[in-house]
């Protein structure tokens, strides 16, 4: 007997491929005598469903298991709102690259199936958090899996500011801002701008400057428990935003001041037993193949 006894279900909204996997996997989660349950904004997209439905953070509270079906932005999005509870995140892959999100849409029964059956891995990511002070004040705050960025948002104009670790201070800066990733998020937005791959099971966080004025300035690798200070500097005509995962958009002003650090919960994923993170490097990276073996003409 699984141990997944109420099954919650989210999908990304507006996509075909998307509704067609959910009324897959609700069926099959029906046949398999399962309490399943989606989000709001997924019940849209089913119409006719007669399933409970529930607010989007509520999931955590009632469900044994939450599956992701979209890509590894629906995935990214999930993580923030359940993280805290420590329900375990499944992801159906129907975007492009799906480094979070690795079972085949053309293989769900199945991936699905054996996750039930116990037949999974499981592991464990951190993810960031960031708040934003102004006058000893917070004026926003937000969290991330891949990364919490500094970027100047709608201006052009490069950003001049101050890192301190662990209160001890680093470097000013003027760039179009930095990237702070995660081992998650370094195959993301970081890997883009030159930052290293990190192993998903590294404690550790990547700091990618963006187009720095100074050629010297590279990419720092700290220990994933250190908190981060950017200081904005007051000499900035522009206000920078902070963004997290890029779905969540805070507007800074000069002088004020962002705090980075670990977030207290951590996100539990659940991979196919097959799951190998070098193997999906190699396909999602377009990595060379072993000696020896022929490339497919």
């Amino acid at each position: 007997m699984t141990q997944f006894r109420t099954v919650g279900l989210i999908g990304r909204v507006g996509s075909a491929e998307v509704v067609e996997s959910l009324k897959i996997l609700k069926q099959y989660l029906l046949s398999r005598d399962l309490v399943v349950v989606l989000d709001e904004s997924t019940s849209e997209a089913l119409p006719g469903h007669n399933l409970e439905v529930i607010d989007h953070e509520e999931l955590g509270d009632i469900c044994d298991l939450v599956v992701v079906v979209g890509g590894d932005g629906s995935l990214l999005g999930a993580a923030r709102n359940l993280a805290k509870h420590n329900v375990p995140l499944l992801g159906v892959n129907r975007g492009r690259l799906g480094f979070l999100t690795d079972i085949s849409p053309t293989d769900i029964k199945l991936g699905v199936g054996d996750v039930l059956d116990g037949k999974y891995l499981i592991e464990s990511r951190f993810l960031l958090d960031a708040s934003v002070m102004r006058s000893g004040a917070t004026i926003g705050a937000g969290s991330g899996l891949n990364e919490i960025v500094l970027h100047p948002g709608q201006s052009g104009r490069m950003i001049e500011f101050e890192l301190y670790i662990e209160g001890q201070f680093v470097y000013s800066q003027r760039s179009d801002g930095l990237i702070v990733a995660t081992p998650t998020g370094s195959t993301a937005y970081s890997l883009s701008g030159g930052g290293p791959i990190m192993h998903p099971k590294l404690d550790a966080v990547v700091l990618v400057p963006m187009f720095p004025q100074s050629i010297s300035s590279r990419p720092i690798v700290i220990d994933g428990n250190s908190e981060l200070k950017l200081v904005i500097s007051r000499n900035n005509q522009t206000y920078p935003m902070v963004s997290c995962d890029g779905q969540i958009h805070i507007s800074t002003a000069p002088g004020d001041t962002v705090f980075i650090h670990k977030k207290p919960h951590r996100l539990t994923l659940i991979h196919p037993l097959q799951h190998n993170f070098y193997q999906i490097c190699r396909e999602k990276l377009g990595w060379g193949s072993q000696l020896g073996e022929k490339d497919e003409e």
